[in-house]
């Protein structure tokens, strides 16, 4: 019998390979991020993959090995990558494209304690990602909130200070500036009852969901007149994408809700204690701080050498150009967020007539510069944790059928002034969709008074930890000055995948 040839033919071998493609974010995780050089690299890596001549793997090792030497490339006649590595060779001599400098770090060895609020509540995994966290060579100290969970490097809920002159951009998020905004109406709650299709109206006419959601009008864009918007090359592609999607919020948790605040006497300054119409929004940065997180956090592992376990806790040095550009942009990122949540805070609060009394706000995925206990200079990350210094005023959101909490930090030295920054997922979200009954939600919004505008399973309460539970774990971080409870609930329309 003839043996069948199993072999898949040139052309089919070709053909699979034009499929195949090496991707700008594989060069830029070479060190390669100038545009004229990574159009040159890209050109031939994809030409070498499209006629079959070596296989994705072997180009990448090549190009890495000519970075890091090219004379041998250069000297080859013939050689596949020789004009690379003339241009690699006149580039240095210029003092461009400088032979990056990779450092190979170890974690220390010595088992190191942190912190933990609500232990009982939080998965072995969150555990053992902060405990990877401490453990670095640049960290300083660290906590874990009772709302903690799983994350890429840093969990959420993780607060980590590292030396000053580092920050970590996974330990930041990916949704840079991810924050709570919270306005207060001199209107009594119940007008969520007594006027509930005219605040849902307003909600439909003035919120904008999705992953590429964008606007057309502004009532204040005066933040795109910063010279910032020019700093560096990232920054200015970015700064179209930025203002298209002022005043728009992203999918996953990304929420904009009416709902009843009731304060407590002496609670806030020149409020009466009483139950207020209020609004709460939660977003970050839209595409714009996205796009950072993923350019930078690629420059950092690229840059920084670290055990697989510790891959995505890469930090960048502040004493080198892409710290200070990242720092610059994640700065930017909070800025933009901020004035995100006021675009739809504005825009909702001139369609009902009337100002809010007070507004208070505050970020949960960030880096500040900051001193600790003893004076030691830290740049501390919190990643899902809400500043909550001596006297510092945040928001603690539940879920969309249990309460949030306007709070007072009290400046706890081992959480490093920090709290949670919600209840905190329970279960993934697909673990959600398989494990939650669609008519058990139905029945418990029904039960809260809950009116839902998109949303999905994966966002039930079900999926959440007891938001009591959360704040009765961390009464020494911060005191409670008003509960939230949420009425009418705009979410992203379930048929958009979550970004976060």
């Amino acid at each position: 019998m003839r043996k069948q040839n199993t072999n898949p033919s040139p052309a089919v071998q070709g053909a699979a390979a034009q499929k195949e493609k090496v991707s700008n974010s594989e060069l830029n995780a070479l060190g390669i991020n100038e545009i004229d050089i990574l159009v040159n690299f890209s050109r031939v890596a994809n030409g070498l993959l499209k006629h079959d001549v070596m296989p994705k793997a072997e180009i990448l090792a090549n190009l890495e090995a000519l970075i890091n030497d090219p004379i041998p490339y250069a000297l080859k006649k013939g050689g596949k990558f020789k004009n690379l590595a003339e241009d690699v060779i006149a580039l240095r001599k210029e003092g461009k494209f400088v032979k990056q400098q990779r450092s190979n770090f170890k974690l220390k060895e010595e088992i190191v304690d942190f912190p933990v609020w609500g232990l009982e509540h939080i998965e072995v995994g969150a555990l053992a990602q902060m405990r990877t966290a401490i453990q670095l060579p640049i960290a300083v100290a660290g906590a874990l909130m009772p709302d903690a969970h799983q994350g890429y490097g840093l969990p959420i809920g993780g607060v980590l200070a590292t030396t000053a002159n580092t920050i970590i951009p996974f330990a930041v998020g990916v949704d840079i500036a991810c924050r709570m905004c919270l306005s207060v109406f001199d209107i009594p709650a119940e007008a969520v009852d007594a006027e509930t299709d005219k605040l849902k109206d307003i909600l439909v006419d003035n919120t904008y969901f999705g992953v590429g959601c964008t606007t057309k009008s502004y009532f204040d864009s005066s933040l795109f007149d910063s010279k910032t918007w020019g700093e560096t090359k990232l920054i200015r592609t970015l700064k179209d994408r930025a203002y298209a999607q002022l005043g728009t919020s992203g999918t996953g948790n990304h929420f904009v809700e009416w709902g009843e605040l009731t304060i407590a006497e002496g609670a806030l300054a020149g409020i009466p204690a009483g139950r207020y119409l209020a609004l709460l929004s939660h977003s970050g940065s839209r595409g714009f701080g996205g796009a950072v997180a993923d350019y930078y956090s690629k420059i950092a592992i690229s840059k920084t050498k670290l055990p697989a376990e510790a891959k995505h806790l890469a930090w960048l040095d502040l004493d080198k150009d892409e710290g200070q550009e990242y720092w610059i942009a994640m700065n930017l990122a909070g800025e933009y967020a901020s004035a995100n949540h006021h675009e739809i805070h504005n825009k909702i609060a001139r369609a009902l007539g009337v100002n809010p009394i007070t507004r208070i706000e505050n970020h949960h995925n960030f880096a500040w510069k900051e001193q600790l206990a003893d004076g030691t200079e830290v740049m501390v990350h919190r990643k899902g944790a809400t500043p909550a210094g001596e006297g510092v005023l945040g928001i603690i959101p539940g879920s969309m059928s249990t309460p949030g909490f306007l709070v007072r930090g009290k400046g706890d030295a081992a959480s490093i002034n920090s709290a949670s920054h919600g209840a905190g997922r329970a279960m993934s979200r697909s673990a959600a969709f398989k494990r939650l009954d669609k008519a058990a939600i139905a029945a418990n919004l029904i039960d809260k008074r809950i009116t839902l505008m998109g949303s999905d399973m994966d966002e039930a309460p079900m999926a959440y930890k007891d938001i009591h539970t959360v704040m009765a774990a961390q009464t020494d971080l911060v005191e409670v000055l008003a509960k939230f409870e949420p009425r009418i609930v705009r979410m992203a329309d379930a048929r958009e995948k979550p970004e976060d």
